[in-house]
């Protein structure tokens, strides 16, 4: 039939693409790419942000933008349970026939990069805290070692999904063991003159410290992307109207009291000074084991800094898990390459998307740590974030009958908070971080006009019939 805007499609299911992840999986998949090496690779970078621990103003402002936001993607998720998560919202929120392929066109031009930068950030994370075990760690063995792990990664996805959801509880159960030591030890040795030691005129409120905070608070949900993840594989969740919504709410609470507990009880021990600024201090790149070590000594540090390199692994492989779904969801439903919506012959997993984003990750793992998080942030937020909001309220007028197994509670607020903390988070980034992210979605629209050309659909040729 001829689908116009406000029509929607019912989600793309696979019928090669089982549903095995259920409550438990899910919520680790989750948590695993929550946590990861985020909390252990950027407290340097946030209190930097703003030169002291006031800094955690941002986290909490993060925190906010992440619990509505999650609202967002709850309802979306609940209600069209397709592989590809931000893909189908935006494709099917728009009308997958005009504005809806030029947005999810968009999506995965910009996911082609953002992703890798942000499986990049976790392969980053785990050279730095391998330089503790390795002082003599030099440019070209980073980069060898980088390489060698994402080869690693790829290999580890290249199987089926029932293998993939024991391994990812495995992966999450050597998280929560890391992340429970740092907080017992912390809350230990806890020492509220070290973690509450404010410079002065930490609170001026000026330009500077908003700019600071807008900084800090990009780092914060920079260490809570994930939330989302089950959403990318919504073929393989079982239930989802249930699973999907329950495993974000889970686990963006249960990551938030972690965090909380992760975060004091560094800078209660380890005084901010020490490492703040993170470029300018060497013990930055590995702060849980200078932690470690200035408790218990090398030996037990050394023992930790290989369960942060595993919580750093679980990490990424959630994350590349979760995104090779993306364009293979896209090709599935013609609006990206073809190639990449071939499933393994006798596997049944798109292993042409694993291999191609699992290779860019690589790459983008060669770059800074900070770099990587600005672009990867920035690059989201216009199409994925905001468009989703936008996403959901069209659904809502457009489509009022359609199947919502979870609603938002007290909509429109959250989804209004969430647009208003996405807008400052991009207005306080670096100018020229702003022109990256707009300039990659500048090409992206002058690629899909080229190729609507080439392929003579919207808005050069007729809006196609689909069924």
């Amino acid at each position: 039939m001829l689908l116009k805007p406000g029509d929607v499609e019912a989600p793309l299911e696979h019928p090669n693409l089982p549903r095995r992840f259920g409550l438990l999986p899910a919520t680790a998949l989750n948590m695993t790419n929550m946590m990861g090496a985020g909390p252990f690779i950027t407290i340097p970078l946030l209190m930097t942000a703003l030169g002291g621990p006031q800094a955690m103003l941002g986290w909490i402002v993060a925190l906010v933008i992440v619990i509505c936001d999650g609202m967002v993607w709850s309802e979306l998720g609940a209600a069209m349970p397709g592989s590809g998560g931000s893909f189908v919202y935006l494709r099917e929120a728009f009308g997958p026939a005009r504005y809806g392929r030029l947005m999810a066109f968009l999506f995965v031009w910009q996911f082609v990069l953002s992703g890798p930068l942000e499986i990049a950030s976790g392969y980053i994370g785990f050279a730095q805290y391998a330089s503790y075990l390795w002082s003599g760690l030099t440019r070209p063995w980073v980069i060898a070692l980088v390489t060698v792990v994402g080869l690693i990664n790829i290999a580890l996805l290249y199987r089926r999904i029932h293998s993939i959801a024991k391994i990812t509880v495995s992966l999450w159960i050597g998280t929560l063991i890391t992340v429970l030591a740092v907080i017992v030890t912390g809350a230990t040795h806890f020492n509220p003159r070290i973690a509450f030691d404010f410079p002065p005129g930490a609170f001026n409120f000026s330009l500077g410290f908003f700019l600071g905070l807008g900084a800090a608070s990009r780092i914060g949900i920079y260490d809570y992307l994930g939330y989302y993840d089950v959403c990318y594989i919504g073929d393989e969740v079982k239930d989802p109207g249930r699973v999907i919504p329950r495993s974000i709410l889970i686990s963006t609470i249960a990551v938030a009291l972690i965090y909380i507990g992760v975060n004091f009880s560094i800078i209660g021990v380890v005084p901010w000074r020490e490492f703040v600024p993170a470029d300018a201090h060497p013990e930055a790149n590995f702060i849980v084991s200078t932690f470690m070590e200035k408790i218990y000594g090398s030996r037990v540090a050394t023992i930790f800094t290989l369960l942060v390199l595993w919580t750093a692994f679980g990490s990424v492989f959630a994350l590349l898990l979760g995104y090779s779904r993306i364009p293979f969801a896209a090709a599935e439903s013609g609006y990206f390459f073809r190639i990449f919506g071939r499933l393994h012959p006798t596997k049944d997993f798109p292993y042409v998307s694993l291999i191609v984003l699992g290779l860019l990750s690589i790459v983008a793992g060669f770059f800074s740590l900070g770099t990587v998080i600005d672009a990867l942030i920035v690059t989201r937020i216009l199409v994925q974030f905001m468009g989703q909001i936008v996403g959901l309220v069209l659904l809502r007028r457009n489509a009022p009958d359609m199947q919502r197994p979870y609603r938002m509670w007290l909509y429109p607020i959250p989804a209004l908070v969430a647009l208003l903390g996405w807008i400052f988070v991009f207005a306080t980034t670096q100018f020229q971080v702003i022109l990256f992210g707009l300039g990659v979605l500048a090409l992206g629209f002058v690629a899909f006009l080229l190729w609507s050309w080439n392929t003579k659909r919207w808005p050069f040729g007729l809006v196609e019939a689909m069924s």
